[in-house]
């Protein structure tokens, strides 16, 4: 029987894991920590349970598939429900508006809120519904680095329309051309931060992603985001995947031109397939230090990291759902300290994320669990300690003035995850969360591919690779491995 090595259990290695698997492959994932997930990790604390990373879980189509791969109903082991709310946005004017994931109400509810035309706001989530449709498939679902993507008719329509994708211009600038009302085109520039971009210079092309939201809707999955990793995990330990956790790879193996195999502390196993999940960067540098590395792909912007503060509360907030944004007064100034002096801004916006309002059990009672957190610069050096400080004063002078209460007195207990120890705790190069930024039109092209063009029988899954960060994307580069491997 082949064999298959996967260095890393986040997302992206436990599914390609299991595709190999399922392609007739004995595969043994190594993973340095103690736990699989990666960036999908949980902890407990004084009696609150909280998700360690991704907060958001869209196109669960995506999980399901995996479980289908191999006969299971995907409810058997994950379950998970529609939420009627995308989120709750907050200004300091005293704006609210809550986002509805049906279109239609979205449409007439956001038209009375910002005083928007709605035959403009439909045009709009119109023409991001034909971006997705035109680029899905040869952006998100193939190679970008194999000549084949190109030579098809879905490659033809997505030329032939590159002027409605907006490449050439910025996300803001295309939500300006559609909206005067600066709260809706802040609202509809949020969604740069989905792949740690900012809207100031990511392409238009960007507008796609709230159609995501909106076309396939926004879940909550039952025992929180942690069960995503947790339930495919089980699923490929009983699928004969063989997990050596808290056996870290120290090189990837090289003979020739071909990869074949890793070493460890412990051992040396030679394998016929090598699949990296570790950030393309730590990959190079440190796995693969004796081969030539793709020098301008490792030098490009790195996304921004996060700095998130976990926070028992002593008490409710029925006006805070599932997710919430309390927005910046001056996001152009936000986006300037992230990417351009790399500290942190001070009026930040500020995401709160609370898993107990649809898990009780996440929080004891009369309580709730708040995953807090404002966007940051990647690790560059800068005094953590101090900016930690700046940052919890930011915070909770925010959330005084707009949901207009002390929140520090009803703190019972914290943890704090800042870029340095993201950085550490899942080798994401400077703490980013989603490899290189995408501040660039051609950033899609740019990423690193799916396959190695200098070694055979290496590969590469994962936010810092072909075709992005986040969970859904995570998981199509595992299914791009999956077809890539004979």
């Amino acid at each position: 029987m082949a064999t298959a090595t996967v260095i890393g259990s986040g997302i992206a290695g436990i599914a390609t894991a299991l595709r190999l698997t399922k392609k007739g492959y004995r595969v043994t994932v190594f993973e340095a920590n103690t736990y699989t997930g990666g960036k999908l990790h949980a902890i407990r604390k004084d009696g609150f349970r909280f998700d360690m990373g991704p907060s958001l879980f869209t196109m669960p189509h995506l999980v399901d598939e995996l479980f289908q791969l191999f006969g299971e109903h995907p409810k058997d082991h994950f379950e998970y429900l529609k939420k009627e709310n995308i989120c709750n946005y907050f200004w300091e004017d005293g704006t609210c508006f809550t986002a509805c994931a049906d279109e239609e109400r979205f449409v007439e509810e956001a038209s009375k809120t910002f005083n928007e035309d709605s035959k403009q706001l439909r045009q709009y989530l119109h023409h991001n519904a034909q971006k997705y449709e035109l680029t899905a498939k040869l952006f998100l679902e193939r190679s970008l680095h194999r000549l084949n993507s190109y030579l098809n008719l879905d490659t033809l329509k997505a030329i032939a329309s590159m002027r409605r994708l907006h490449l050439f211009q910025t996300l803001d600038a295309t939500n300006k051309r559609y909206f005067t009302n600066p709260k809706l085109v802040q609202l509809f520039n949020r969604y740069a931060t989905y792949n740690g971009s900012s809207p100031f210079q990511t392409p238009g092309i960007m507008s796609m992603i709230p159609h995501l939201e909106m076309h396939y809707g926004t879940f909550f999955p039952k025992g929180g985001m942690h069960r995503i990793s947790q339930s495919l995990y089980a699923l490929a330990v009983s699928q004969g995947v063989q997990f050596r956790l808290g056996e870290k790879v120290e090189e990837i193996l090289v003979q020739g031109r071909t990869a074949y195999g890793i070493r460890t502390a412990i051992d040396s196993y030679e394998s016929d397939v090598v699949v990296s999940n570790m950030d393309v960067f730590p990959t190079y540098r440190k796995l693969l230090k004796d081969q030539k590395a793709p020098e301008k792909t490792l030098r490009q912007e790195r996304s921004s990291s996060a700095l998130i503060f976990y926070w028992g509360i002593n008490r409710t907030f029925p006006e805070l759902d599932l997710h919430n944004i309390l927005f910046t007064e001056d996001y152009q100034a936000e986006f300037k300290a992230l990417f351009e002096t790399k500290t942190l801004f001070e009026d930040p916006t500020v995401y709160i994320n609370i898993t107990s309002k649809h898990e009780t059990a996440d929080a004891p009672d009369n309580s709730e669990n708040w995953f807090v957190m404002i966007n940051a610069p990647g690790n560059y050096g800068q005094d953590w300690d101090q900016l930690k400080k700046q940052a919890k004063s930011y915070i909770v002078s925010k959330i005084k003035r707009i949901l207009k209460v002390d929140i520090e007195t009803h703190v019972i207990t914290e943890h704090v995850w800042d870029p340095v120890g993201i950085e550490q705790d899942t080798s994401s190069y400077r703490g980013a969360l989603y490899g290189a930024a995408s501040n660039d039109q051609f950033a899609a092209f740019l990423r690193h591919p799916n396959f190695s063009q200098q070694l055979k029988n290496l590969y590469f899954c994962g936010g810092s690779v072909h075709p992005g960060g986040g969970i859904p994307l995570s998981m199509l580069s595992g299914k791009i491995v999956g077809a890539l491997v004979p």
